[in-house]
């Protein structure tokens, strides 16, 4: 059995669902959200826009699905030091803030407006590896007697790139300033961090 005549065999389950996402994955990447329609994606597939609503019931759950796809995990910086690891991984997210990609999950938090589930698709996986991320320079640096075991707490671990996302969220910029970066972790990070190591 062919798909709409043209050759090829039609797809279902896995298959259809994988090139759905694939579709929108180029259609996020090459129009951003606000462009992004089930039409296109379903026309990019070799669909129709039926296939499409029954996995994925509008476009905002499909652009966050095609989001996911797209974002990768940060690797882990080794500098030598948790000031010159805690910087570098700042850095890396204010890249990727300001980046395409950036782009796309500011598109997407705003037009989640808020709404839990969305929010909590587009940040869920990523929060938990981004805190097992900066876990893991914490105990780098509890190795090298930078820090006490006493600071390996996921609030404190994650406290410096809270605050680079409050910069973002709040001020509304695409890009903070190095210097925000450094006093991130300079006067809230490297002191929090300390404290814990001196209680």
């Amino acid at each position: 059995m062919t798909d709409q005549g043209r050759g090829r065999t039609r797809r279902r389950g896995v298959a259809l669902e994988e090139a759905i996402l694939q579709a929108a994955v180029e259609e996020l990447t090459e129009s951003g959200f606000a462009a992004l329609t089930m039409g296109r994606v379903a026309t990019r597939a070799g669909t129709n826009k039926n296939a499409v609503y029954r996995r994925w019931p509008h476009r905002l759950a499909l652009g966050v699905a095609a989001y996911r796809v797209l974002a990768e995990k940060a690797p882990v910086p080794d500098t030598g030091s948790l000031r010159g690891d805690a910087l570098e991984l700042l850095r890396g997210a204010n890249r990727h803030w300001s980046s395409p990609l950036g782009g796309i999950l500011r598109e997407l938090m705003a037009a989640a407006g808020g709404a839990p589930q969305f929010l909590a698709q587009l940040t869920g996986d990523a929060t938990d590896g981004l805190t097992a991320t900066w876990l893991i320079v914490l105990g780098h640096a509890v190795e090298r007697h930078e820090a006490a075991p006493e600071a390996l707490h996921p609030r404190v671990a994650t406290v410096a790139i809270v605050l680079l996302r409050n910069e973002f969220l709040m001020r509304g910029i695409p890009h903070a300033p190095d210097d925000v970066l450094v006093e991130i972790v300079d006067e809230v990070f490297l002191p929090l961090v300390a404290r814990r190591r001196a209680t």
